[in-house]
């Protein structure tokens, strides 16, 4: 028995060559460029302009973008490897880079094609950034709580509102932005969102306060205030739903299936920081000599590695199961997408904690750097909808199948 899925050939992970050949020039990019950098950045609290020199020139920033759009081709495991190498060495990197796809990501699906021809091809080249404007204070994850506001007046929107926790708020040139165009219907909280494409050059644009996280330095959110912001009616994103005309008022949707595919990023993204401290606590523990013997020869240590790599391959396997399902178009990938995220991103919690002990003192020592990789795995349970959140929508889609 198979149950929830169909078959047991659904059980696939499609990888080719040339994805291992991939994996190895991320990996030398992110040794050679981001490594030697992570102590400056975890200082200063920004990535240098060297990183985003030299990941243009390998044409990391439009990896999984079509190449009709400035993109190295539409391949998710291609991004799922990216994200996981980078992680590996600069988690704030890494959620750069999946900043950017959560603004492209509706693009490609739901804008038109004058909309893809303008705002993708420079984000794909790294030539611009951009951000996903969602979250306010009153909610996250509650999107059709939203209390953002649009008004139509003559041939633009007038968007009045506040975000917050934007990541790459500061740098970006475009953001995805939700907003209320319309009431709620009885029986319907999600009806009345809108979705649209907003320059930060638009009037009445405003990058607000930077929020001091606890991890991803280098990548810190800030908050976006629209004060009677400007959007033209042709940055209106179209409706997912087929028998839908109108795109005003069905953004929700937009949204929803947006994080469906974003979070096997942030899958990938718990899987670079698993492995990372795996790499770390198993060299540590072969160096590190106690009472005459290396503390891996202790059960105490020897048990917490076998865990960290028992978790980390589960992890690996489920977000490329994912990946595999998501390139496929399959239903069935928006609940391997909440596995994968899930479980990656505790394993990354987890594993991250395990390397501190292990470590002992210098675990907690700011210049070994163990300890940054547990403030930004945190991180990692909580965006893009918490690990709760995919809970209740593993539920969901397993009672689903029950029907």
């Amino acid at each position: 028995m198979v149950f929830p899925f169909n078959d047991i050939t659904d059980f696939n992970i499609s990888l080719r060559p040339e994805h291992e050949l991939f994996r190895k020039s991320v990996r030398k990019f992110a040794e050679d460029i981001l490594e030697p950098l992570v102590p400056e950045i975890e200082r200063s609290g920004e990535i240098p302009e060297i990183v985003f020199d030299k990941a243009r020139e390998a044409g990391l920033f439009g990896v999984g973008v079509p190449e009709e759009y400035g993109g190295q081709g539409e391949d998710i495991i291609s991004y799922v490897i990216l994200k996981e190498e980078l992680a590996r060495v600069c988690p704030a990197f890494s959620a750069l880079i999946g900043a950017n796809h959560l603004f492209m990501i509706p693009v490609l699906l739901f804008g038109n094609e004058e909309q893809k021809r303008k705002y993708i091809p420079p984000v794909a080249r790294g030539e611009k950034f951009a951000a996903h404007a969602n979250t306010e204070p009153c909610c996250g994850s509650d999107i059709a709580g939203i209390q953002t506001t649009a008004t139509l007046e003559g041939n633009k929107y007038i968007i009045n509102g506040r975000k917050i926790f934007i990541t790459n708020a500061g740098k970006a040139d475009y953001f995805f932005v939700t907003a209320r165009t319309s009431p709620p219907k009885e029986g319907k909280r999600w009806w009345g969102i809108t979705a649209f494409i907003v320059e930060k050059s638009f009037p009445g644009v405003k990058i607000g306060s930077k929020f001091d996280v606890i991890g991803l330095n280098g990548e810190h959110p800030y908050e976006v205030i629209l004060d009677n912001a400007e959007v033209p009616i042709e940055n209106v994103l179209n409706t997912p739903y087929k028998n839908v005309r109108d795109p005003v008022n069905e953004g929700f949707k937009i949204a929803l299936i947006t994080y469906d595919r974003s979070r096997i990023g942030i899958a990938a993204q718990g899987v670079g920081i698993a492995e990372a401290v795996l790499e770390k606590a198993l060299k540590y523990s072969l160096e590190r000599h106690t009472f005459g013997q290396p503390i891996i020869s202790y059960q105490g240590i020897s048990f917490k590695i076998a865990d960290m790599l028992i978790n980390l391959q589960a992890a690996r396997l489920l977000t490329y199961w994912a990946a595999t399902l998501a390139i496929q178009d399959r239903e069935e990938y928006i609940l391997a997408a909440s596995l994968a995220k899930t479980l990656a991103t505790e394993v990354a919690e987890k594993s991250a904690l395990y390397a501190i002990k292990i470590h002992g003192g210098l675990g907690v020592d700011k210049e070994v750097g163990i300890e940054r990789y547990l403030r930004d795995a945190v991180i990692t349970t909580i965006y893009e909808g918490t690990n709760d959140i995919q809970r209740l929508t593993i539920i969901r889609q397993l009672l689903k199948r029950l029907k």
